[in-house]
């Protein structure tokens, strides 16, 4: 009888872990990458058989598990459309329907991009009324840390409705709002982000622990109760989990988290990024918003952040939208304003990597400095049709001669050029524009977009006092 019980109990055992499993983020709603070679997988009994019909070609693969219960297998996905179902069959059935074929985007970094309807944006709520689209899907991560990669999340894929959207990034709304509109092409916006978290926790582990450069950084950071600190942590518990997804690209808006090591943030930046792609396998577009200007009391931590985030910009196949325009108030480190924020973002992805045409989406960058006697001429790029102030004078200006002392400058635009001096600098050596914390300027491309902050020297910043 012992036996028999036994026996019995290990045919149970085998049976309640027979049933196929599917991770989270394969489910009913979902979108899947368009024109891609996407990844299935999931879980089943060593050596079982599951069989797998697509019904956009009504075709059945089949795939065997291996001795560890896992399995996986790759299908080709048509251009965008649907709803569709995908069938596998085993010693049990899963049907996942309503599944549609579009582009797909990661929409992560921290509070900025976490913000949503509950923060009281009046931009979203404005959207509630009118926001239902079952051609924009959403699968909300919930905030999870691990010290090992993980294989599955706990969240769904949902159609946006004004219920769904309350809680959903608003920056990520707006950006698959518009990329829905002009492309006509159903969008998954996987959203992945945590207020308050540096750039560390979302890079794996050993990358910042094996660099005593972005090592000595991290360790700097300091503990509060509401953000984890741990580099990779959100990586493992919240990227991890959907990095067999296939994906078109990533949005990003983070960088507050790192004012307090803000010189190493390009390498960790790019150090990120770089992993990001090693994990999708994939080299994704990557979009980013510069922080804005906030009042953040030691010299200079945040224009260094803005300043690393634009060096950024010389990896490879990335984009940085500017916001110095969109701040109301440089006291509150969170913008209302996250529509255009989101638009901007969408028309880098709409020019980039959708190959639209005749869309404004750079911002003037600045390109190099001349001299001729007192006077310090700009050049840009990103600006075709010339400059253009939004007030009678030049703000956010300053130029210094050789005694690094600066002074606030007067300028006028000439030839889609600057022209900028002051009477306390005979002999110009350097200028900056919104180079501080909260510096918002004026100026802007004729298509209307911010000039980027910049300076053109490259001398050592005291951060130690505080700004005034």
């Amino acid at each position: 009888m012992k036996k028999f019980l036994t026996v019995a109990f290990l045919f149970v055992v085998n049976i309640s872990f027979a049933n196929i499993q599917l991770p989270a983020v394969l489910s009913s709603n979902m979108v899947l990458q368009q024109q891609s070679n996407v990844k299935l997988w999931g879980w089943a009994a060593p050596a079982e058989m599951i069989y797998i019909t697509t019904s956009w070609n009504n075709k059945t693969d089949s795939v065997k598990a291996t001795r560890d219960a896992n399995w996986q297998l790759m299908v080709q996905t048509p251009t965008a459309g649907g709803p569709y179902t995908i069938t596998f069959k085993g010693q049990n059935t899963v049907v996942l329907d309503n599944v549609l074929i579009g582009e797909v985007w990661i929409c992560s970094g921290q509070s900025n991009m976490e913000m949503n309807e509950q923060w009281g944006l009046p931009d979203l709520k404005a959207e509630l009324p009118t926001c239902a689209n079952k051609n924009i899907r959403f699968f909300y991560i919930p905030k999870t840390t691990s010290s090992t990669p993980q294989d599955d999340t706990k969240a769904q894929w949902t159609l946006c409705d004004s219920n769904t959207l309350k809680p959903f990034s608003a920056v990520g709304y707006f950006f698959g709002k518009k990329l829905n509109a002009d492309l006509n092409v159903p969008i998954g916006l996987i959203n992945a982000n945590w207020g308050g978290t540096p750039a560390e926790v979302w890079t794996p582990a050993e990358l910042v622990n094996n660099d005593p450069e972005l090592k000595a950084s991290a360790a700097k950071q300091q503990p509060y109760d509401w953000w984890p600190l741990t580099p990779g942590a959100t990586f493992n518990g919240m990227l991890a989990p959907v990095t067999n997804f296939s994906i078109a690209g990533a949005i990003w808006y983070q960088g507050e988290g790192n004012t307090i090591a803000p010189n190493t943030y390009g390498k960790l930046f790019t150090t990120m990024i770089d992993s990001w792609r090693k994990a999708w396998n994939k080299d994704i577009p990557f979009y980013y918003v510069q922080i804005a200007p906030f009042t953040y009391g030691n010299n200079y931590i945040g224009s260094i952040i803005r300043e690393q985030q634009t060096k950024v910009m010389a990896h490879e196949n990335v984009g940085m939208v500017v916001t110095t325009d969109l701040v109301n108030d440089t006291t509150d480190i969170h913008p209302k304003n996250k529509h255009d924020v989101g638009y901007r973002l969408a028309n880098w992805a709409l020019a980039e990597t959708y190959h639209k045409e005749g869309i404004t989406y750079k911002s003037p960058m600045y390109k190099s400095m001349e001299v001729q006697k007192d006077k310090a001429i700009i050049s840009f790029d990103n600006a075709p049709n010339g400059l253009m102030a939004k007030d009678k004078n030049i703000t956010a200006l300053y130029i210094a001669g050789a005694d690094k002392i600066f002074y606030p400058a007067i300028a006028k635009i000439e030839n889609n050029k600057l022209i900028v001096s002051a009477k306390e600098v005979p002999q110009p050596v350097a200028v900056r524009f919104s180079f501080s914390n909260a510096g918002v300027g004026n100026l802007f491309s004729k298509e209307g977009l911010p000039v980027a902050p910049f300076r053109t020297d490259d001398w050592e910043l005291d951060t130690s006092k505080t700004e005034k």
